[in-house]
């Protein structure tokens, strides 16, 4: 005996009331859904259905095993469900919370175009790690030194243009901003310090603690150095209270905000990624990496950079290429 067909067949007729419209609901004969009723109760053991009513009543016994014959219904239909989307399941892909909306359209198009569905899942650092090792999702973009990464991106500080001109820099090629040009002056202790203000992008090792020395190093203050909840939020610090923003070429124009290298560090500061599946043998994920290099660098405000991703075309006119990876 079918099981589920057997108790499909008696929840779509108790709840009908008949098996002529009950039948017709689950997409069977009425003498179909009848065997099928027949074999169920002599499985149980006892009557579901009183037939000599009209409409089919349920018994008591029948009472008490409908809810049950729902929830296996329930569940043979979700499992074909999964199973369907099983088969045609998307590459969830952990990616940085940074990643702009329309550069991230433009990477599922291209791995649309592979025959690959990807489901990007915004983050940050920490996050994305955990989710790839517990393969909760099947690929991430994982934050990495960037001597290691496949990826690079370039990182300075953001601060407001000029207020008079209007006119704000996210070139490289700005004059630098030397980090102990803001320690505070004894004439200073009692009012608030410039700030430089690090996104959760950058919580990182191999950015928060070099900066963090540097800090230390030149002398400002352990306050003067933050990590921030919102882009909006420090943006808007920025611009009304002089901090400044570690940030990409990148956002830096999309916020029109003035983009200088740090002076101490100059090009030597960046942010670095590969991606990294759950499964080595995933080769989905080999084929994104592979074939979607140049949008997956646009994502990032990056270019390819030394990893076997990397294609040397530039994603964004504001990045260099292979920014604080050994060459």
């Amino acid at each position: 005996m079918d099981l589920v067909a057997a108790c499909r067949a008696f929840v779509n007729v108790s709840e009908r009331g008949s098996f002529t419209v009950g039948a017709a609901a689950a997409r069977m004969a009425q003498s179909v859904a009848s065997r099928r009723v027949s074999a169920l109760e002599r499985h149980l053991g006892e009557r579901l259905l009183e037939r000599s009513s009209r409409p089919a009543t349920l018994t008591p016994f029948g009472r008490d095993m409908l809810p049950l014959a729902r929830d296996l219904v329930a569940l043979a239909d979700r499992l074909e469900h999964e199973a369907e989307a099983a088969r045609h399941r998307p590459l969830r892909l952990a990616v940085p919370a940074t990643c702009p909306t329309g550069a991230l359209a433009r990477l599922i198009a291209e791995a649309h175009g592979h025959g690959i569905r990807l489901d990007p899942r915004p983050g940050p650092p920490a996050e994305r790690a955990d989710l790839v090792r517990s393969q909760q999702v099947r690929a991430a973009l994982l934050a990495l030194p960037p001597a290691e990464a496949a990826w690079t991106v370039p990182l300075g500080l953001a601060v407001a243009g000029d207020p008079a001109g209007g006119r704000h820099r996210t070139t490289p090629g700005g004059a630098p901003i030397y980090l102990d040009t803001l320690r505070p002056g004894r004439a200073d202790r009692e009012q608030r310090s410039r700030r430089v203000l690090l996104q959760g992008e950058d919580d990182v090792p191999h950015v928060r603690d070099r900066l963090a020395r540097l800090r230390d190093a030149v002398g400002l203050r352990p306050a003067q150095l933050a990590v921030v909840a919102d882009l909006a939020t420090a943006a808007g610090d920025v611009l009304s209270r002089g901090d400044a923003l570690l940030c990409s070429p990148a956002q830096a124009r999309d916020l029109r905000l003035d983009w200088r290298p740090v002076g101490e560090l100059g090009a030597d500061l960046a942010r670095g990624y590969d991606l990294v599946a759950a499964d080595d043998a995933d080769a989905d994920a080999a084929r994104v990496r592979e074939r979607c290099a140049d949008d997956i660098a646009r994502c990032l405000g990056a270019r390819a950079g030394t990893g076997s991703a990397g294609t040397g075309t530039a994603a964004d006119p504001d990045a260099r290429p292979n920014v604080g990876a050994e060459s």
